[in-house]
């Protein structure tokens, strides 16, 4: 029996730890928070702000668990995380397993490996009540803000919708974004591009110090161009170095994983907390820029024996951000010798974090940067190359170099040929192009990080959740943008000939970021008219002040609760009582065959185009936005457009066919089956043609590429990615598999695995009812229909094993889920028939039902 117990909050943390500790060790897992706030109601005393913390349902066998081995230990070592929210489940574990100071000990560490467990050992500590209540307050206020401000949502936008202090906050950045790029104007202008040949016919690209307004001043140029001798007028030759980049933050590594590998935030986090729990980084949760003596010297040592000794150049960074912790370390990895890992995904972050790390302790690289200034005095402007050469290449060698999304891809600095001033240049070509000036981009993942960061919202822990939630919650999504076209003109002087065209440019394109939905739009403007003081950005960063003041001890949480919620709540009530409903609603014109309004606007099921009013005695008449149109820039021609949907073709094979829109997008109908229609396509240009070959790709499609015992495999691609279809079973291919190319023997394989876990996922099946008893991850439980049900005790207060669950009847089952759901067997009323409508004169058109989504 070991004497010591030692809990962390992940397993493969503990498994890490376990290596490093003796046999009088124990080291168990609590899977993150054991207890938590309930999920229904606010669990809130709103006179104290206490909260009523309970152990969630699926947590309650693991916490009996590790009652019983508090019991057989002597010590217990408390080691989660060491930031507030590590903090906070130490502290829950204390309260819930009853432990005293006596008999636990509290250890952070911000690497895993056997050096820093040791020494966390032998200096432990108490549970800080500090960082415990910045926690707590964080929660809290979270909580308050969501239970509160959600509701209003409800009531005067849209039922099912929520909104959150920092999410919110958030969603306002990319909808206040795609409102400065709607409204931009553009500005034109002429900008010059020369290639100018050295007398050894060597290229040097330049361009002119000046852009022209106006179509005739860069024409006027281009002919006095024609007439000029070219010379070099100077050549600038400047000293130069470039210092690298501090090591990594949370917020920085996930700007340069999406910049370098394409990864999202969130698939950032996932992997980093694998490379610590599995001890290859320090912690990856800081604001710290600071580096370890321990670490410099380690880098120090590899930088020497790797690239020799004058490319090491040690230092320390220190941070800006004054609510940076300066006790943590920035990312690094913990032992520099390790250089790859086994694992191809993990390893390609490990690397980015070795590789900054081991270039912040690097010599600066030592540049040269070359201004050649080429012109004649009869010119108004002139032309100007820069390039510059590496003379030390310094960082780089380990780091090279990486262009930052707001970099223009037109600024590459270039290697320029040897010239002299006054040296004779011939032209090979000079271009002048009308150029527009773009709006700001919108945002990626990582631009977003970056602004929250910068504006002082958020702290680590919280950006890859803040954006994965407004996802989640549908206010913001990265659909593709699909390019404008319009025309410039290009003008061209090549052999003492100049050439005008007119080219066609796209603009306006995006692809992979942020932008708003129609419902994050509509409750963003209803949250910043009503509720502007919580949404405003230096409100958000004050409050993370507060969250900071109260893990130092400068503030009480619960002072700052009330003070909080005295000012809130008030505004909330008046909200509720007073402010007008918000749809987004926009007129857009008149239908000119009706003569009534056009409205855009949200609706029950999402944006929508409505003809008509509410209270007309012909009902309004209603048509689905299709993806890419918005409420708030539809002009009333498109909007009409859609009241051509759905429409019929002839029938196929004997099946009907149509065209429509759904939720899912614009699909063909055939049958009852809906197709997708391919993306970019315009349902209105469907003809009958078309949708044919839309029907038999699909038919291909759908086809069988194999059986399995006589039965059909078919095959198709998801939401969870490529697929099989045996009888009614989808079985997902992993990526081992050639996907394109599956054999007979794949097939088996992939089939008999997933028939395996299906068998053992059933103890007892009711088919016909629909109910189940079934394996789960916790423990068995009950199934009807789509919903999960506890399973009781038995009447000697113990838990049914599995092989006694194959003995029970379904009578028995019945009751238990009517106990928990009484109203789980009764029967669904009808709906009331509808009375006949009174005759009109003229025909009605009805609103359409909810259409159909379109199959995948």
């Amino acid at each position: 029996m070991s004497k010591n117990l030692v809990i962390v909050e992940s397993p493969a943390k503990a498994k890490t730890i376990q290596k490093y500790l003796g046999n009088d060790f124990e080291v168990k897992s609590s899977f993150g928070h054991i207890r938590d706030l309930p999920k229904k109601g606010m669990g809130i005393d709103l006179e104290t702000f206490s909260p009523d913390y309970e152990v969630s349902p699926d947590k309650k066998k693991l916490v009996t668990e590790l009652k019983a081995s508090v019991k057989k230990a002597e010590m217990v070592w408390l080691a989660s995380d060491e930031d507030r929210e590590g903090e906070a489940i130490a502290w829950h574990l204390a309260e819930e397993l009853k432990l005293k100071p006596d008999n636990r000990k509290r250890i952070v560490f911000h690497e895993i490996t056997k050096n820093a467990i040791l020494k966390a050992i032998e200096n432990p500590r108490d549970i800080d009540q500090n960082l415990v209540n910045a926690q707590q307050a964080r929660r809290v206020l979270d909580r308050i803000v969501g239970f509160e401000m959600s509701p209003v949502l409800w009531k005067k936008v849209k039922p099912g919708l929520s909104a959150g202090r920092v999410q919110s906050v958030a969603v306002r950045l990319v909808v206040e974004r795609e409102k400065e790029i709607r409204a931009f104007t553009p500005k034109v202008s002429f900008k010059l591009d020369g290639i100018f040949l050295n007398k050894t016919s060597q290229e040097i690209a330049a361009k002119l110090k000046k852009d022209f307004e106006k179509e005739e001043e860069a024409e006027k140029f281009l002919e006095l161009a024609k007439t000029v001798e070219f010379k070099v007028l100077n050549v600038e030759t400047k000293p130069g170095s470039r210092s690298a980049s501090a090591p990594f933050t949370t917020s920085t590594l996930q700007q340069e994983a999406s910049s370098r590998l394409g990864y999202n935030v969130t698939n950032t986090m996932r992997l980093a907390q694998r490379l610590y729990e599995e001890g290859f980084i320090t912690y990856m949760r800081t604001d710290s820029v600071n580096l370890s003596q321990e670490a410099i010297e380690g880098a120090k040592s590899q930088i020497i024996s790797e690239y020799g000794a004058e490319y090491s150049a040690p230092r320390n960074y220190t941070t800006k951000s004054s609510s940076a912790q300066e006790a943590h370390e920035a990312i690094r990895p913990t032992d520099f010798s390790v250089k790859t890992i086994a694992d191809a995904q993990l390893s390609k972050l490990y690397q980015l974090i070795y590789r900054r790390t081991l270039a912040s302790q690097m010599s600066n690289a030592k540049i040269e940067k070359t201004v050649i200034e080429i012109g004649n005095a009869k010119l108004p402007q002139h032309f100007e190359a820069q390039g510059e050469v590496i003379i030390f290449d310094g960082f780089l060698k380990a780091y090279g170099i990486v262009k930052t999304e707001d970099e223009d891809e037109e600024n590459n600095e270039k290697l320029l040929p040897k010239v002299t001033v006054g040296e004779v240049l011939s032209y090979k070509k000079i271009t002048a192009q009308e150029k527009y000036t773009r709006p700001s981009a919108r945002y990626t993942e990582a631009g977003l990080v970056r602004k929250l960061e910068e504006l002082g919202i958020g702290r680590p822990s919280t950006y890859a959740p803040t954006i994965q939630t407004i996802q989640n919650r549908e206010y913001v999504d990265k659909r593709e943008i699909e390019p404008q076209v319009r025309e410039v003109v290009k003008i061209s002087l090549t052999n003492d000939k100049i050439k005008k065209e007119t080219l066609e440019e796209k603009f306006g394109g995006d692809k992979n970021k942020f932008v708003p939905t129609d419902i994050g739009e509509v409750v963003n403007d209803f949250l910043t008219n009503n509720f502007s003081e919580i949404l405003d950005f230096g409100f958000t960063a004050s409050v993370e002040e507060s969250f900071d003041e109260i893990a130092s001890g400068a503030q009480k949480w619960k002072e700052m609760m009330a003070d909080f919620y005295s000012k809130f709540h008030p505004r909330i009530a008046d909200v509720e009582e007073n402010a007008d409903r918000a749809n987004g609603e926009r007129i857009l014109g008149v239908d000119p065959k009706t003569g009534k309004n056009v409205h855009a606007r949200i609706g029950r099921f999402g944006a929508m185009i409505q003809i008509g009013e509410q209270d007309d005695e012909e009902k309004p008449i209603f048509a689905s936005l299709m993806a890419g149109q918005n409420i708030a820039t539809i002009n009333l021609e498109d909007a009409l457009e859609l009241f051509k949907l759905p429409f019929e073709l002839n029938n196929f094979e004997d099946q009907p066919v149509s065209v429509g829109v759904g939720r899912f997008g614009p699909y063909v109908k055939w049958g009852d089956t809906y197709i997708s229609i391919p993306k970019g396509e315009d349902p209105l240009s469907i003809d009958q043609k078309r949708a044919e070959e839309i029907i038999a790709e699909k038919k291909l499609a759908d086809a069988p590429i194999a059986s399995y015992k006589g039965e059909p495999i078919t095959k198709g691609t998801g939401r969870f990615g490529p697929f099989i279809k045996y009888k009614s079973i989808f079985i997902n291919v992993p990526k081992k598999y050639n996907f394109e190319n599956l054999s007979q023997s794949d097939i088996n394989e992939l089939v008999e695995a997933k028939l395996e876990k299906e068998a053992n996922r059933y103890i007892q099946q009711w088919e016909a009812e629909k109910i189940s008893i079934e394996n789960a991850r916790w423990g068995p439980i009950v199934k009807h229909g789509k919903n999960i049900y506890k399973i009781p005790k038995k009447k000697d207060d113990t838990k049914y094993e599995a092989d006694e669950l194959t003995d029970v009847s379904l009578d028995e089952v019945k009751k238990w889920i009517t106990a928990q759901d009484p109203k789980a067997f009764a029967e669904k009323k009808k709906p009331a028939a509808k009375k006949p409508a009174a005759k009109k004169a003229t025909t009605t058109k009805k609103a359409p039902a909810k259409k159909p989504a379109a199959k995948k």
